[in-house]
């Protein structure tokens, strides 16, 4: 029998244990602090074949030698907002990166406009989806101690234990929709840390689109994932 690979994470503020699937196969593992190795290799084990269900579902991400990609160039495109934007490579006012219903990206930046634009995204998400998630907060009522925009590859987003969410940068290419569904989610998790009926009654009930943007995100997160 194959050894099955997985990833340990342990927290004191965990009750039980719970294993999830990325997105890249990755299987995690949330247990209590203080439990025993051999007390996860069974559980671990009790779930081998729901794990490899997981690992071989269509859903998942598939393997990719070479990732496409985007040049920055003239007459490609970007995504924003769930949306496909022209990129121009010209000159600007601020001499930065600009966005007029379309990428404007100064000439100067030869050899480094993925990385600006990448920054641009970046900028972009701090306002953005920091924004709506404290609006969101807010009318849930659940404290939230602090927004991060962080690059975390085949995670949206996650909670901590302290009460801070985190939002992947690439998700700012996504819908509102779909942004506003991750916020949702991972806020809810402040109020019930587990995927229980009564956390995905407050999805539901916050975010009325919820199956729509799980589905879009299945269906374009692989393309989120690449680097422009």
């Amino acid at each position: 029998m194959n050894k099955l690979a997985y990833e340990i994470v342990r927290s004191s503020k965990r009750t039980k244990v719970t294993i999830t699937v990325e997105r890249d196969r990755a299987v995690i593992v949330h247990v209590p602090e203080a439990t025993p190795d051999d007390e996860i290799k069974r559980i671990v084990g009790n779930k081998r074949q729901w794990i490899l269900e997981k690992i071989h579902h269509p859903q998942k991400y598939r393997n990719r030698k070479h990732p496409p990609g985007k040049e920055v160039v003239n007459g490609e495109s970007a995504p924003y907002l769930g949306r496909d934007y022209r990129i121009q490579v010209i000159e600007t006012q601020s001499g930065a990166v600009e966005f007029e219903e379309g990428f404007l990206v100064p000439p100067s930046y030869l050899g480094r406009r993925r990385k600006v634009l990448r920054d641009w995204y970046i900028g972009r998400a701090n306002e953005v989806i920091a924004s709506r998630a404290l609006t969101h907060a807010r009318e849930l009522g659940v404290e939230c101690k602090g927004v991060q925009i962080v690059d975390t590859p085949y995670r949206w987003g996650s909670c901590t234990t302290s009460g801070k969410v985190r939002f992947n940068w690439r998700l700012i290419k996504a819908p509102i929709f779909a942004i506003d569904y991750v916020i949702v989610h991972e806020l809810a998790h402040l109020l019930e840390a587990n995927h229980s009926a009564r956390f995905w009654s407050i999805v539901n009930a916050r975010s009325s689109t919820a199956a729509k943007a799980k589905a879009w995100l299945k269906e374009h997160g692989q393309l989120l994932e690449e680097e422009v």
